[in-house]
């Protein structure tokens, strides 16, 4: 059988793609040794190969494997003071401090330039608020650039007047602003009151285009809802991060504050297992009022593996190394995404489902 390298094989008509493609075939299996690189290629772009078989009419080319690629995310856990201008500063300082340690995307906590300051409800608390672009991106855009780290920073955004939303902002390696979104769920709890202070979102479960990765923002309370992960994974996050601000309310017994830290760590979990993605979870730390911000900031692989974690009283900058091949290797053998009843799930539009014999 004559060899697909024998020299004395008659070249087809350029057509015949049949003969191309065994070609081609034979070519890979044979003699990947003889395969010389005509030209420098990146890992974005197609390889151009020649061989002795195909000298003056043939062309092939193929696409490299995909490396491994690996992002460092870097989580900003600290205490707030009462001067939003000193919070700012300390943010930036450690978001150099991240980007030191070899951070590529750093993540503030929920409303990282001041204290928490939904404990009450007070008008004169809206003057916190600023306008998204505004003084603080400005600040962290320019951090941004000259670090070249992507940044997710929470923010008390004036949208115009009597509006206002509590906003996780997306700025790129390059300073520009990537995106933003509106917290979608607003809490009404005991020394939570942000139904007072924050309209709800309209921008939807959205992923953001950065520099190190696909990165979808979700905000505190939001965490709590499988819908909210679920559609954000969807629109195609590798990174799902929630800025957050919870604590432990005075008076509660150790049994009730374990339960209940257990309950909010466990959810974030599901949601990395349950959609095969990373899960970046900032919290502040400290003394507030009332509360007690727990800290244990974390992150969470797609096997719902905690891979880095906080303390629960001290201000830490948190590095974890996240495999992005870790994606797809998890949801190939755990392919949840594929088997899901898409047609079956239109009841969730509905806030509850009345039993028959009540409609």
């Amino acid at each position: 059988m004559r060899s697909a390298f024998d020299s004395t094989a008659v070249a087809p008509s350029w057509p015949d793609n049949a003969f191309l493609l065994t070609l081609l075939l034979s070519l890979i299996d044979e003699a990947r040794e003889n395969i010389k690189i005509t030209a420098p290629v990146s890992p974005q772009r197609t390889q151009v190969l020649t061989t002795p078989a195909l000298q003056g009419f043939a062309i092939l080319s193929i696409m490299p494997k995909n490396a491994k690629s690996s992002v460092t995310v870097g989580l900003i856990q600290m205490s707030c003071g009462e001067k939003p201008a000193l919070n700012l500063r300390k943010a930036v300082a450690r978001i150099g401090e991240a980007a030191k340690k070899g951070a590529q995307i750093v993540c503030l906590q929920e409303l990282f330039r001041s204290q928490y300051f939904c404990q009450s409800e007070d008008i004169k608390l809206f003057s916190l608020a600023e306008t998204i672009p505004g003084p603080s991106t400005d600040v962290l855009s320019k951090i941004a650039r000259q670090k070249k780290v992507v940044i997710v920073a929470s923010l008390f955004e004036k949208r115009t007047a009597g509006i206002y939303h509590n906003t996780a902002v997306i700025i790129n390696a390059d300073g520009k602003i990537a995106g933003k979104y509106r917290k979608m769920h607003i809490p009404d709890d005991p020394l939570y009151y942000e139904k007072f202070y924050f309209t709800p979102g309209d921008l939807g479960f959205q992923t953001h285009d950065t520099k190190f990765g696909k990165v979808g923002a979700l905000v505190c309370w939001d965490q709590w809802f499988p819908e909210a992960a679920r559609l954000t994974a969807l629109s195609g996050a590798e990174f799902l991060i929630y800025p957050t601000a919870i604590g432990w309310l005075p008076d509660e017994d150790k049994e009730m504050n374990q339960a209940q830290h257990s309950a909010w760590e466990t959810i974030q979990r599901a949601h990395a297992i349950a959609n095969g993605i990373y899960v970046i979870v900032v919290n502040r730390v400290g003394q507030e009022g009332k509360l007690t911000f727990w800290g244990q900031s974390f992150v969470a692989d797609p096997f719902g593996r905690i891979i880095a974690k906080a303390s629960a009283d001290q201000e830490e900058v948190l590095i974890a190394e996240c495999d992005l091949d870790k994606i797809e290797e998890t949801r190939q053998n755990w392919p949840f995404l594929r088997d899901r009843r898409i047609d079956s799930y239109a009841p969730l539009s509905s806030r509850f489902l009345e039993p028959a014999s009540s409609k």
